[in-house]
C-alpha cells in the first residue's frame, strides 16, 4: 500500500462573488456538509471554512485522487445540496475557477489557522484583496502570462 501525504489548499468563490452565504450559521452548516459529504466519498478534508462569498478547504489527497476530481466532487455536490435544501434566497452556484496550492507539512498549522480565522480576517480584508494577494504570493499572474506566451 502506498503511503502519501499531499495537502492541497483549495479556494473558490460563489459565482460572480455573490455573498449568498450571508450568515455565520448558514456558513457553518455548509462547511459541515462539505466535510461530511467529502468524508463519505473518501476525501479527507482536514479543515474547511470561508466567508459569505468563498470557501477555503485544506484537503489531503488520497492515492487515486486528482485535484480536478476532488474539487468537482466537493463543489458540485455542495451547490446541489444548498439548492435542494433552499438554503439561499436565489439559485446558488460556485464559480468555475478555483485556486489549488500545495502545502508543506511544516506549514499545515499556519494554513489551518488562516482558514479557521476567516470571519475575523474578512472584517479587515475583502475577498478581492485576498484574491489579489493569492495571485501575487503564488505567482499565478506571471505563470498565466507565460502560458499565454
Amino acid at each position: 500500500m502506498p503511503h502519501i501525504k499531499i495537502y492541497i489548499h483549495f479556494v473558490w468563490s460563489t459565482k460572480n462573488r455573490v455573498p449568498h452565504l450571508k450568515t455565520l450559521e448558514l456558513r457553518k452548516q455548509v462547511w459541515q456538509h462539505i466535510a461530511e459529504n467529502a468524508r463519505s466519498k473518501g476525501i479527507f478534508v482536514d479543515f474547511v471554512n470561508g466567508y459569505s462569498d468563498h470557501c477555503h478547504c485544506l484537503v489531503s489527497l488520497g492515492v487515486d485522487q486528482t485535484i480536478q476530481k476532488v474539487i468537482n466532487l466537493i463543489k458540485g455536490e455542495s451547490s446541489h445540496w444548498i439548492n435542494k435544501n433552499n438554503l439561499t434566497s436565489e439559485r446558488f452556484e460556485w464559480q468555475n475557477d478555483y485556486f489549488a496550492v500545495s502545502v508543506s507539512e511544516s506549514n499545515i498549522d499556519r494554513v489551518r489557522d488562516y482558514i479557521k480565522n476567516q470571519e475575523e480576517h474578512h472584517r479587515k480584508k475583502s475577498f478581492q484583496e485576498e484574491y489579489e494577494q493569492f495571485i501575487k504570493k503564488y505567482n499565478f499572474k506571471k505563470f498565466q502570462d507565460e502560458q499565454l506566451g
